[in-house]
């Protein structure tokens, strides 16, 4: 059996994904560790997964609420840059810290989610094998595919592949400080040069949550690239909906997610487009509001109100959905066959909006301009237009025969299988002495 270490970004949607994946290795006898900061401890759920906390000195205990609120709420150009900045001194933080951490554990392969450039560095350094997992929308790049935060659509055109060209290089422009640390580091490590997240995925295998009906059309995917669809336990192991639903009037579920779960306005006004409706809505903020905020969400026109509801199940009941277009919800609802209006509000959102719509399957508004009767028409036309619903079912059924966790616990065996053998490491039985000394050999170089 193989020993992974997954190397992943702090966010719960991201360490939701993996832990699933990780759920599915330690199910066929393999083993896991989990390498971050110490408070992504708490976020873990699964126990079998043995938790390393590096970063004592640079993110110590308590700072990722800072930076979970930074992320949810950037703000204007300077606080994008302090996101930027966080982002950058993650991957520095990891890459400084973890080399002699992996040594000491004998990791024998890493699991690298695509959003954080410290997995496939710190794989190649110790020529480790890795896998690239993309649990938002992939960052592979291709000239008819807009970049996964831009918010329009496929490039039809050499116009459109311009504009993605452009928008690329802004991009690249903003991601300055971090592609400063993924170069500083691969130098470094002596492998070869990098500077973005796309440069640092696996030449052996590459996983999305994304199914290829749900994506964009791409033609510059390596063969080792596979599509399973959303990594998740069986519905079976997930709580049942416990609500008295009414059947003969529409039910509506709505959730911001876990990074946006605090935006009391735009939920106000979604609860208001509800009532109007007279549709029954569901809301669940993910604990990121007070019962103050949640009982005058009430009396705008929400049903329920609650911290987390049973996603998968409530997607089930409902008659329409309405998400801030995070990867995880808008798969789930299409698991469902449930159409969605999205809000996307930042990171890959605008680029899950645009796919939704392209497949027929949604509608999108701009959450700053989206009125209470601008999203109560959205939700009607979502409700009396048959053809979201059978988009979104048809997009479902990809979905649900994509493979999820099974058929990437299989990709993975397989990757390694064909992986060739290399002679052993040596393993440093010190770990406090080996982290000090591998920390040293990268400030020297």
């Amino acid at each position: 059996m193989t020993h992974f270490t997954v190397i992943a970004p702090p966010f719960t949607s991201h360490v939701r994904a993996l832990e699933a994946l990780a759920g599915g290795l330690l199910a066929k006898g393999h083993r896991v560790s989990w390498l971050h900061q110490a408070d992504v401890r708490q976020v873990l759920s699964d126990p079998r997964i043995e938790f390393h906390a590096v970063g004592a000195a640079t993110h110590p205990a308590g700072s990722l609420t800072l930076t979970v609120a930074r992320a949810a709420r950037p703000g204007g150009p300077l606080g994008l840059r302090r996101v930027i900045a966080d982002v950058a001194a993650a991957t520095d933080m990891l890459c400084r810290e973890a080399p002699a951490l992996l040594r000491w554990l004998d990791t024998e392969a890493v699991i690298a989610d695509q959003m954080e450039a410290a997995g496939g560095l710190l794989a190649r350094s110790l020529g480790l094998p890795f896998i690239s997992v993309a649990c938002a929308l992939p960052v592979n790049r291709d000239p008819q595919v807009p970049l996964p935060v831009m918010p329009w659509g496929y490039a039809q055109d050499r116009r459109g592949e311009r504009l993605n060209e452009g928008s690329a290089r802004v991009y690249d422009w903003l991601m300055q400080p971090h592609a400063r640390v993924i170069a500083g580091h691969a130098h470094a490590f002596g492998i070869a040069p990098c500077s973005t997240l796309a440069e640092c995925l696996s030449p052996l295998a590459q996983i999305s949550q994304t199914t290829a009906s749900f994506d964009f059309a791409r033609r510059r995917l390596p063969a080792h690239f596979h599509a399973v669809g959303p990594l998740r336990p069986p519905v079976a192991d997930e709580p049942a909906l416990d609500l008295a639903v009414d059947s003969g009037r529409p039910f509506i579920f709505a959730s911001l997610g876990t990074l946006q779960g605090g935006r009391f306005g735009l939920f106000k006004r979604i609860a208001q487009a509800c009532q109007a409706l007279d549709a029954q809505l569901l809301l669940a903020h993910c604990n990121q509001l007070n019962a103050a905020q949640a009982d005058a969400l009430k009396r705008a026109g929400a049903r329920w109100v609650t911290g987390f509801a049973p996603q998968r199940a409530a997607l089930a009941r409902a008659d329409a959905a309405v998400s801030h277009a995070g990867l995880n919800t808008v798969l789930d609802a299409l698991e469902a066959g449930t159409p969605v209006l999205a809000l996307p509000i930042a990171f890959d959102q605008p680029g899950v909006a645009a796919r939704l719509v392209h497949g027929g399957a949604g509608l999108q508004r701009l959450p700053a301009l989206a009125s209470a009767a601008g999203i109560e028409k959205s939700l009607r036309r979502l409700l009396e237009t048959p053809s979201f619903s059978l988009r979104a079912e048809a997009l479902g059924t990809d979905v649900r025969q994509s493979g999820g966790v099974g058929r990437a616990v299989d990709i993975v065996e397989a990757a390694l299988r064909r992986r060739p053998s290399t002679q052993s490491r040596e393993a440093t039985h010190d770990a406090p002495a080996a982290a000090a000394a591998g920390t040293a050999r990268l400030h020297a170089a």
